[in-house]
């Protein structure tokens, strides 16, 4: 069995070298923006040598917008989403058919690793800003013979009663829309063993263990945890198999580092650090030693699944400031630009990720007003403040709520 393990290990070794050194080729020869940072004469020889070619970071997506960092011609994509960026612009993401077959599987496989199979009713339950992973959700499962409700805009008390008239068997979602729909299930005398339910697919956002035993005890499921970026290429880089010791990297399509994030270093096996990801077989959109911000370690040690994936242990927090609202990436800066472009001009604010449960994560945002306004000021700042709240909410793909709060009532650092 030792020596079957070795010698997968040297095969997908050799295969990410492999699908390496095509995408290096392909963004070197299509992307100035990679080919100012590659050298034509940089060969890597293994798959440890990418650690000497630069970072890619969120900041460059912006800067790049909106199609600069495609790595194939316009009429090979199929597909094109929109994301949250980190500055004035958004990120703006590109997929060729082969990219959507090619993450089909993916998703298929990470499914398939919870036990999800064509005898299931699978809803997907997700807020827009992770609307894409909807759809790769829905293709995913749709591969494998499941029946799907897709991802829909409704309340929670809409989502229950098509959990409990569809029979839904697997739900995805974020733990904390997960949470929601909890409370509303007991606000509403509806008992969790009155459902079909019996797998909680958990994405976007860490969650604790003891919140998850919570979630589980509560719902009468089974909860497993996937792995993505919000912005590109999308869920399940990452899956949990039946052991929950760890997420497998789906290292047939990606290398996964771990770096120190004050020096960029990589750090040895097992120590915690940032997760790097770069892509190995997406054609029009290249990832090249990303810094995703999230906070993991990296596990080389074989899985008692029989899979000889390295896993991540995912961790909380960020090594960036960054927000994550329901798995969403969100910037101060992306805040203080549109309250100043809604408002017209940038008041002292401050703002808060709300994580209550029962209710939606939120990012709720204060802006201070002097004491000695008049009824008709505040009349109109409040028209405008609303107007601030949509606007946030348009951009963001998050939901906003936005007070007026007298200047005496915080403290400006």
């Amino acid at each position: 069995m030792e020596n079957f393990a070795n010698s997968e290990d040297s095969e997908r070794l050799q295969l990410q070298l492999e699908r390496l050194q095509s995408t290096l080729n392909r963004a070197y020869r299509n992307v100035p923006f990679h080919q100012h940072r590659l050298s034509s004469d940089n060969i890597i020889e293994n798959t440890e040598d990418i650690a000497r070619l630069p970072f890619m970071e969120r900041a460059h997506f912006a800067e790049h917008y909106p199609y600069n960092l495609f790595a194939v011609p316009l009429r090979d994509i199929v597909r094109i989403h929109t994301a949250p960026g980190t500055g004035d612009n958004p990120t703006v993401s590109g997929y060729t058919r082969q990219d959507l077959q090619v993450w089909q599987q993916i998703v298929s496989a990470a499914l398939k690793a919870a036990g999800v199979d064509h005898h299931d009713i699978l809803q997907i339950h997700l807020d827009a800003g992770l609307a894409n992973w909807g759809r790769d959700y829905k293709d995913g499962a749709e591969a494998i013979g499941a029946g799907v409700i897709p991802n829909t805009a409704m309340s929670a008390e809409k989502q229950i009663m098509i959990l409990r008239d569809y029979r839904t068997s697997v739900l995805i979602t974020t733990p904390s829309a997960a949470f929601q729909l909890a409370d509303h299930l007991f606000k509403a005398n509806l008992n969790p063993t009155a459902l079909s339910l019996k797998t909680l697919i958990l994405v976007g956002e860490w969650i604790d263990e003891s919140s998850r035993k919570e979630l589980e005890k509560e719902l009468h499921v089974s909860t497993w945890l996937h792995y993505g970026l919000s912005e590109v290429p999308g869920p399940a880089i990452a899956f949990e198999c039946g052991q929950h010791d760890g997420l497998h990297v789906n290292e047939d399509h990606f290398i996964a580092e771990i770096i120190d994030p004050k020096t960029g270093n990589v750090l040895p096996h097992g120590e915690t650090g940032e997760l790097v990801l770069s892509t190995l077989t997406t054609r029009a959109f290249p990832l090249i030693r990303f810094r995703t911000g999230d906070i993991a370690r990296l596990i080389k040690t074989p899985c008692v699944c029989g899979r000889s994936l390295s896993r991540i242990a995912w961790q909380d927090g960020r090594s960036d400031d960054i927000l994550s609202i329901s798995g969403v990436k969100v910037h101060e800066q992306q805040i203080r630009r549109h309250l100043e472009s809604s408002l017209g001009f940038l008041p002292q604010y401050r703002f808060f990720v709300r994580k209550e449960r029962g209710i939606r994560d939120y990012l709720e945002v204060w802006v201070a007003v002097g004491g000695d306004l008049l009824s008709d000021e505040i009349k109109a700042l409040e028209k405008m403040v609303r107007d601030a709240e949509a606007k946030l909410e348009e951009n963001l793909s998050v939901p906003v709520s936005v007070h007026l709060k007298e200047k005496s009532s915080f403290i400006f650092d």
